[in-house]
Protein backbone atom coordinates (compact mmCIF):
# COMPACT_ATOMS: atom_id res chain seq x y z
CA UNK A 1 0.00 0.00 0.00
CA UNK A 2 1.41 3.59 -0.89
CA UNK A 3 0.70 6.31 0.90
CA UNK A 4 0.23 9.67 -0.89
CA UNK A 5 1.33 12.14 0.95
CA UNK A 6 -0.38 15.41 -0.62
CA UNK A 7 -3.87 15.23 0.29
CA UNK A 8 -5.59 18.84 -1.34
CA UNK A 9 -5.05 21.83 -2.48
CA UNK A 10 -4.96 24.18 0.58
CA UNK A 11 -7.28 26.31 -1.02
CA UNK A 12 -9.60 22.90 -1.38
CA UNK A 13 -8.65 21.56 1.93
CA UNK A 14 -9.98 24.71 3.58
CA UNK A 15 -13.18 25.08 2.08
CA UNK A 16 -14.28 21.68 3.23
CA UNK A 17 -12.76 22.58 6.38
CA UNK A 18 -15.33 25.52 6.88
CA UNK A 19 -18.28 23.05 4.98
CA UNK A 20 -17.68 20.60 7.69
CA UNK A 21 -17.64 22.95 10.83
CA UNK A 22 -20.47 25.16 9.28
CA UNK A 23 -22.77 22.11 9.44
CA UNK A 24 -21.60 20.81 12.80
CA UNK A 25 -22.03 24.14 14.38
CA UNK A 26 -25.88 24.21 12.47
CA UNK A 27 -26.60 21.14 13.44
CA UNK A 28 -26.22 22.09 17.03
CA UNK A 29 -25.54 18.82 19.08
CA UNK A 30 -21.63 18.02 18.75
CA UNK A 31 -22.04 14.65 20.33
CA UNK A 32 -24.95 13.73 17.60
CA UNK A 33 -22.55 15.36 15.20
CA UNK A 34 -19.53 13.02 15.84
CA UNK A 35 -22.00 9.84 15.84
CA UNK A 36 -22.86 10.67 12.36
CA UNK A 37 -19.91 11.30 10.52
CA UNK A 38 -18.17 8.38 12.73
CA UNK A 39 -21.00 6.01 11.22
CA UNK A 40 -20.32 7.84 7.79
CA UNK A 41 -16.57 6.68 8.60
CA UNK A 42 -17.14 3.10 9.01
CA UNK A 43 -19.13 2.73 6.03
CA UNK A 44 -16.46 4.19 3.77
CA UNK A 45 -13.59 2.71 5.95
CA UNK A 46 -11.86 5.59 6.89
CA UNK A 47 -9.24 4.85 9.15
CA UNK A 48 -8.18 8.36 9.66
CA UNK A 49 -11.33 9.42 10.08
CA UNK A 50 -12.67 6.92 12.57
CA UNK A 51 -9.30 7.34 14.50
CA UNK A 52 -9.73 11.46 14.40
CA UNK A 53 -13.67 11.49 15.34
CA UNK A 54 -13.60 8.58 17.85
CA UNK A 55 -11.12 11.02 19.90
CA UNK A 56 -13.73 13.73 19.20
CA UNK A 57 -16.78 11.84 19.69
CA UNK A 58 -15.35 11.24 23.22
CA UNK A 59 -14.21 14.30 24.05
CA UNK A 60 -17.85 15.86 22.93
CA UNK A 61 -19.20 13.37 25.85
CA UNK A 62 -20.26 10.28 23.48
CA UNK A 63 -20.63 7.39 26.28
CA UNK A 64 -17.94 4.29 24.85
CA UNK A 65 -21.30 1.94 24.89
CA UNK A 66 -22.70 4.49 21.71
CA UNK A 67 -19.22 4.07 20.02
CA UNK A 68 -18.61 0.41 20.70
CA UNK A 69 -22.10 -0.18 19.65
CA UNK A 70 -22.90 2.24 16.43
CA UNK A 71 -21.80 -0.40 13.77
CA UNK A 72 -24.58 -2.18 14.85
CA UNK A 73 -27.04 0.93 15.96
CA UNK A 74 -30.20 -0.39 13.78
CA UNK A 75 -29.81 -3.63 16.50
CA UNK A 76 -28.84 -1.64 19.83
CA UNK A 77 -32.46 0.02 19.93
CA UNK A 78 -31.79 0.74 23.80
CA UNK A 79 -28.41 2.68 23.17
CA UNK A 80 -29.68 5.25 20.57
CA UNK A 81 -32.38 7.56 20.93
CA UNK A 82 -35.18 7.80 17.97
CA UNK A 83 -33.42 11.06 17.05
CA UNK A 84 -30.03 9.84 16.76
CA UNK A 85 -31.39 6.83 15.11
CA UNK A 86 -33.10 8.58 12.26
CA UNK A 87 -29.99 10.86 11.70
CA UNK A 88 -27.90 7.59 11.32
CA UNK A 89 -30.65 6.26 8.91
CA UNK A 90 -29.81 9.48 6.77
CA UNK A 91 -26.29 9.34 7.35
CA UNK A 92 -26.68 5.98 5.96
CA UNK A 93 -29.02 6.66 3.19
CA UNK A 94 -26.92 9.35 2.17
CA UNK A 95 -23.98 7.66 2.11
CA UNK A 96 -24.42 4.42 0.67
CA UNK A 97 -27.19 5.79 -2.02
CA UNK A 98 -28.12 1.95 -2.82
CA UNK A 99 -31.18 2.90 -4.82
CA UNK A 100 -29.46 6.26 -6.08
CA UNK A 101 -31.55 8.28 -3.91
CA UNK A 102 -32.83 8.34 -0.05
CA UNK A 103 -35.68 6.83 0.49
CA UNK A 104 -38.88 9.41 1.30
CA UNK A 105 -39.20 7.30 4.43
CA UNK A 106 -35.73 7.48 5.53
CA UNK A 107 -35.96 11.55 4.86
CA UNK A 108 -39.20 11.94 6.49
CA UNK A 109 -38.09 10.19 9.78
CA UNK A 110 -35.36 12.74 9.93
CA UNK A 111 -37.70 15.51 9.10
CA UNK A 112 -39.72 14.58 11.91
CA UNK A 113 -37.00 14.81 14.16
CA UNK A 114 -35.18 18.08 12.86
CA UNK A 115 -36.28 21.55 11.68
CA UNK A 116 -35.97 22.31 7.83
CA UNK A 117 -32.21 24.26 8.94
CA UNK A 118 -30.63 21.52 10.90
CA UNK A 119 -31.95 18.66 8.75
CA UNK A 120 -29.62 20.59 5.86
CA UNK A 121 -27.28 21.08 7.90
CA UNK A 122 -27.24 17.51 9.06
CA UNK A 123 -27.20 16.60 5.77
CA UNK A 124 -24.33 18.68 5.06
CA UNK A 125 -22.24 17.12 7.56
CA UNK A 126 -23.44 13.34 5.90
CA UNK A 127 -22.02 15.27 2.79
CA UNK A 128 -18.68 16.61 4.15
CA UNK A 129 -17.90 13.84 5.76
CA UNK A 130 -18.18 11.62 2.72
CA UNK A 131 -15.88 14.33 0.97
CA UNK A 132 -13.16 14.06 3.41
CA UNK A 133 -13.51 9.98 3.78
CA UNK A 134 -12.79 9.77 -0.12
CA UNK A 135 -9.61 12.12 0.24
CA UNK A 136 -8.38 10.02 2.82
CA UNK A 137 -8.95 6.50 1.65
CA UNK A 138 -8.11 7.66 -2.13
CA UNK A 139 -5.16 9.54 -0.60
CA UNK A 140 -4.48 6.14 1.64
CA UNK A 141 -3.91 8.03 4.50
CA UNK A 142 -3.38 6.11 7.94
CA UNK A 143 -5.00 6.85 11.37
CA UNK A 144 -2.49 8.16 13.72
CA UNK A 145 -2.21 11.76 12.46
CA UNK A 146 -4.87 13.91 14.30
CA UNK A 147 -3.62 15.48 17.75
CA UNK A 148 -6.39 17.26 19.33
Amino acid sequence: MTTRTRLLDPAVGRALSAVSATAKKGLGDPALAELVVIRASQLNHCAFCLDMHLALARESGVSERQLDLLAAWQEAEDVFDERERAALALTEAVTVLTDGFVPDEVYERAARHFDETRLAHLIGLVVAINNWNRVMVSRRIPPGGYTP
